[in-house]
């Protein structure tokens, strides 16, 4: 199988949520920890860390992994802070998502022109190429202008995969609402 048909399609989408207010930055999607910042923290990687499990890849196996993850105001992600917000419900996707999320740098979010510490929600989303969409798939858009170069699965060849990164958007923390459970004596 040539390296084109191994390619690797890793997305970065924006989770919309009502409420969100626009900032300025990477075009990631993030919900802040206390107060909003004015610009979000910028991606500075130029190839998407993350690599597909080379047997999940074989077997056409597809999945979406949201990554909450913590930026300090250097832009340094806080050690062992990351941790998975929504399962693919795929132990390997999982896990290859947390992997790559070491590798990610960042120009740190800033409020008021001063670095501020965030945390982040990340999308990311494992395609195979020969693979049918998922559900929601039609609203990712595969723009080949924003292709990056990362890594294939058999990582002795290289491939080609698209990233895109939707516009900026910063939600606000969501509260949950709790009930108080009664005493059955």
């Amino acid at each position: 199988m040539d390296a084109a048909l191994r390619s690797i399609l890793v997305l970065v989408s924006v989770v919309s949520i009502a409420g969100c207010k626009k900032g300025e930055g990477s075009g990631l999607p993030f919900q802040t920890v206390g107060r909003q910042p004015d610009v979000a923290p910028v991606m500075l990687n130029k190839e998407l860390p993350f690599r597909y499990p080379p047997a999940l890849y074989a077997q056409k196996v597809q999945g979406n992994v949201t990554l909450r993850i913590f930026i300090d105001r250097e832009g340094v992600i806080i050690p062992d802070s990351t941790r998975i917000a929504e399962t693919s419900g795929f132990t390997a996707l999982d896990s290859a998502a947390m992997k790559g999320s070491r590798e990610l740098k960042f120009e740190p979010a800033k409020t008021q022109g001063q670095p501020v510490p965030v945390s982040i929600l990340l999308p990311v989303f494992f395609r195979h190429p020969d693979a049918p969409p998922l559900a929601g798939d039609s609203i990712i858009k595969r723009d080949s202008s924003t292709s990056s170069n990362i890594k294939s699965p058999d990582s002795a060849k290289a491939g080609t995969a698209n990233a895109v990164a939707a516009k900026p958007t910063v939600n606000r923390p969501v509260r949950r609402a709790t009930t108080k459970r009664r005493s059955t004596r």
